[in-house]
Formats: C-alpha cells, structure tokens, sequence
C-alpha cells in the first residue's frame, strides 16, 4: 500500500523546549532534568533539551544551563538546544551541547511577529551563529518556521522555500528542519516540497517538525516518509504549539507517531513501553491532561479481558435451525 518504505527512522523530542515553553507554569528544573533523562533511556535519536533566549523572554526556561548540565548523557543521543544569537551561542557552548538549532520563519509576517525582525536581519544574525559554531566544531541545524503555511500570509510559495534553504546551504550547516508551524500542512504539499528538498540539498540532513493543529500530522508523517525523509520531531504528550496558530493544541505526539511507524513495519529503535512510561509522568508534571491518544487508549496490540457473560455465550447450546 505505501510502497517502499524506510526500514529505519529517527524520532527527536522536543517536549521540554517546544512544549514547556508553553505552559503557564514553571516546570521544576528537578523534574525536567529527571524527565529528560527518561527519554534518554526509551532509545531517541535527539532531544532538544531546552533553549538559550533571554530568560525575560522565555521564563519557562530560564534554567537552561542548569538542566544541560545536570542531565545524564546517553551514548548515541544528540542533545541540541535552541538557539537564538552569539549570546545564547557563548551560553549553549558553555555547557557541552551537541548541536546548536537555529530558527527563522519563511512568513516575513510571522518572523516579524515571532523574532521581531525582518528575515533578512534574522539570517544576517544566524549567519553569525553558524560561523561561530564552525570554529568550535559544532553541528548547527536551522528549524524554518511556517514552510507550509503562514495564518496571516497563507500559503508560502515553495521556491521560496528552496532560496532560503540555499542560502543556508552555502554556510556550514548539518540539517534543516522543515516546519508545520501552526498546523496547516496537507500530505500532497509535504510529500512534494519534502521530496525536493532531498532532491536539491542531498548533502543536507532533513528533518520534518508537524503540529497537530488540524489533526493533519500523522497523515504528513506518512507522506514525507513516503518522500524519503527519515528524521522527524515530535514532544511528548503532544505539548507545545505556536501563539500565532488559533486552536492549537500542539506538536504531533512523540508516543502517538512512534506507534504509527512500527505498525507499517518501520523500526524506530524506540521502546515504546519506556516512552509511554515517562508520558503518564507528563500529566502530574504540567498539572493538566495531555494530547496523547496512546496514553489513553493504549498501543493496538494491547488485549484486554473479554466480559465474563461471553464466556456465558460461548459455553451456550446454540440453535442453528
């Protein structure tokens, strides 16, 4: 039915970064770091751990240092962190980090209203940045915000997509990430901007980053593993969203995307009975209910116990006359 399919795909949480930056509540630095190290454990690729803007502009993570270095490094996860400038860079860098993830809109609207800058000025910036990692021999992602769709300019033209990833190209970057910023992605646009994204920028890791904002994101997910893309984001739970997507009720879910790609038989290295355990703790830790549809019904292969009266019926003496 989907063709040849990727035997082997790579899952990067980004709960404590993309989704605690969202809560109306400090999330204890205890229990990210105890959090964190549990997802360390389930078999991830990558976890962005935390952000180093300016804690009066993201209070939620004003413990950034403190959480990167109090967590446990696992062998064979990466741990990134977001970052914003040369500031947040010298931070990062401080504090052992794995690779730096930059991020700048394709909606001069939406960049403007995020980073309050025009994109121009945001890339002058990143530039920096990445120049600055290069020296000290850190791989540098860039996450590009809103490449399917903008709530106030709509739909953002493709090539403009390509000119902004070429002209990151030509600076020594790792991978880009191509974002579903608020939910208004369609399988047919994902599988096509995906696919020539691989095509154009072969020498380019491609990551895809959806949020579930019209229920569209784990159909996408099929989609751009159909295009070839083998790297994707997803936050625990389902947490997180963007401020300027109305309705928002977060990023495709980490538990819920894992489930999908083992039952079409793509292996993940994940343990999904891990990453559930570590997403009962979320409920507790945010003090809300959460997204997640595997927390609630359970993965497919769960049994439960029939009824005690069809043991009744089956022992019955059925009529069939």
């Amino acid at each position: 039915m989907f063709g040849s399919l990727p035997t082997r795909l790579y899952i990067n949480d980004v709960v404590t970064r993309d989704g605690f930056q969202n809560e109306r509540s400090f999330i204890p630095t205890d229990e990210k770091i105890s959090l964190i190290n549990d997802l360390s454990r389930s078999g991830l690729a990558k976890i962005e751990v935390t952000s180093f803007t300016s804690p009066k502009a993201i209070p939620a993570l004003a413990d950034a240092e403190t959480v990167m270095k109090g967590i446990d490094r696992e062998p064979g996860v990466i741990y990134t962190a977001l970052v914003p400038n040369i500031r947040g860079a010298e931070r990062a860098l401080s504090c052992n980090i794995d690779e730096i993830n930059l991020v700048m809109s394709m909606s001069e609207t939406h960049n403007l209203s995020n980073l309050r800058m025009p994109r121009e000025n945001s890339f002058a910036q990143l530039a920096e940045v990445i120049r600055m990692a290069d020296l000290h021999h850190l791989p540098v992602n860039v996450s590009l915000s809103t490449v399917f769709g903008c709530p106030m300019e709509g739909q953002v033209e493709p090539a403009e997509v390509y000119r902004w990833i070429e002209r990151f190209s030509a600076l020594p970057v790792r991978g880009v990430t191509l974002c579903d910023t608020t939910g208004m992605a369609n399988p047919a646009q994902v599988f096509q901007i995906s696919e020539t994204v691989r095509r154009q920028f072969p020498h380019l890791e491609v990551t895809l980053h959806f949020h579930n904002t019209r229920g569209m994101a784990l159909a996408n997910a099929i989609a751009a593993v159909q295009a070839g893309v083998i790297s994707f984001d997803a936050s625990l739970g389902g947490l997180g969203g963007c401020p300027y997507a109305p309705g928002a009720t977060g990023n495709v879910c980490t538990e819920d995307l894992v489930h999908m790609f083992h039952a079409i038989g793509c292996e993940t290295g994940v343990d999904l009975a891990r990453l559930l355990a570590a997403t009962a703790r979320l409920p507790e830790i945010v003090n809300h209910d959460v997204p997640s549809h595997l927390l609630k019904a359970g993965p497919a292969d769960r049994r439960y116990a029939e009824p005690t009266f069809v043991a009744e019926l089956r022992a019955r003496n059925w009529d069939t006359a």
